[in-house]
Parts: structure tokens; sequence; C-alpha cells
């Protein structure tokens, strides 16, 4: 009798229980690939925990809906890739054109030729279905990447480099290009003739962009 009351007892032990390794990161990294792949929309919590290999109610352990944990996805992603950035730009001894290309091909780099980079394609797709998820998502994440641009170029104009512009637009118009380049790079190069060369693309595009701002 004690052995089988044991083994009851082991058999409806709840199955979060039984996996004490789950971690909150693995649910992220496992929402990522859902977001990128559906749209917010369309991801459900419950292929969120199977690809993630834990309970739905585990899920909830952590997130408490799917909101909760699309921010959880942005904070955890993309928001470093901004503190990279910020970190730079404070300790940069260079030039402030130096350091604008440095960040523009970081951000490339870590966010745009990553799976990051279905981030702010499904932003653009979504935000007007789900305004308060854009909202956050300016707040965090554009805004702070528009300052931390901005506040660079703010420093190319004060030292001379940089002709005066206003610094806010400019820092759009730094960015936008590349969102342009992860959308044909993802949906159209299959349809160009010509291919799409990313490298080329954004040689092209921070030679343009320096030579307009340039204090000639």
């Amino acid at each position: 009798m004690p052995l089988r009351s044991k083994t009851r007892s082991r058999s409806t032990k709840p199955r979060w229980q039984r996996r004490k390794d789950a971690r909150p990161e693995e649910i992220v990294s496992a929402a990522l690939e859902e977001f990128v792949e559906r749209g917010f929309a369309a991801t459900r919590l419950d292929d969120v925990a199977r690809r993630a290999g834990v309970t739905k109610g585990t899920l909830y352990l952590y997130f408490k809906n799917k909101e909760a944990l699309f921010k959880a996805v942005v904070r955890q992603t993309i928001v470093p890739v901004i503190a990279h950035g910020e970190s730079i730009a404070e300790s940069f001894t260079g030039t402030a054109r130096e350091l604008l290309e440095r960040l523009v091909r970081e951000y490339w780099r870590l966010v745009y030729d990553t799976a990051l980079g279905g981030i702010p394609k499904l932003m653009m797709a979504e935000a007007g279905n789900f305004p308060q998820l854009a909202r956050f998502y300016y707040e965090e994440v554009v805004t702070r990447g528009h300052r931390l641009l901005g506040g660079v170029i703010e420093r190319g104009i004060t030292n001379g480099e940089f002709r005066r512009v206003d610094a806010r637009v400019a820092a759009k118009l730094a960015l936008s290009p590349l969102m342009h380049a992860t959308v044909a790079q993802r949906a159209f190069a299959h349809c160009m003739p010509e291919g799409f060369d990313v490298r080329t693309y954004l040689d092209t595009h921070i030679d343009l962009y320096l030579h307009g701002i340039a204090n000639a």
C-alpha cells in the first residue's frame, strides 16, 4: 500500500512542479519566435507554452496575459540593444560621424538582421489594432532610439561636424531606411531581378546620410 500511494502521489504532481528548471527566459524566447511568425493577434499562449516545453499554467506563473508576455519580449530583447548603444555613446571618444555610423550598423546587426527584426514589422502591421502596445513600444524603444541618435547628431552640430538640422527629425531619418531594408530583404528580395545586397544598401545609406548632414 505505501508503494502504491507513493506512485499515485508522484503521478498526480502538476507538470510545472516536475519541470523545476523552466525559466522565464525560455518562455520569452519561444514567445519571440511565435510573435515573429504569427503576429501578435494570431499568437496563442498555448502555442508559446508548447514551444517552450512548459504547460500553460507554468507560463501564467510568470506572465499574466499575452500583452505582458509581449512587453517582456521587447524589454528583454530589443531594449537591451538600445541600452548597449547608449553605453557605446557615453564612452565613445571618436567623432560624431564615426559614432553615428557605428550605432546604425550595430542596430542593424543586433536587431534588423536577426529574428528581432520581426518585432518592428509586427508593430507597424498591428499598431492600429493594439494602440496600447503601440504606445508602449514607441515609448520604450522608438523614442529612446531617436533620443540616442538625436544626441549624437546634436554633438556633431556642436563640434562643427554637422550642419544645423532638426536633430529629432534627422534621427528618425537615420533609422527609417533600416525598416525598409528589413521589408525588402524578407518580403520582396525574391521579386527583385537585381536581388537585394544588404551590405551595399547600408553602405550607400550611411554614405548619403552623412554627406547630407555634413557641415561642408
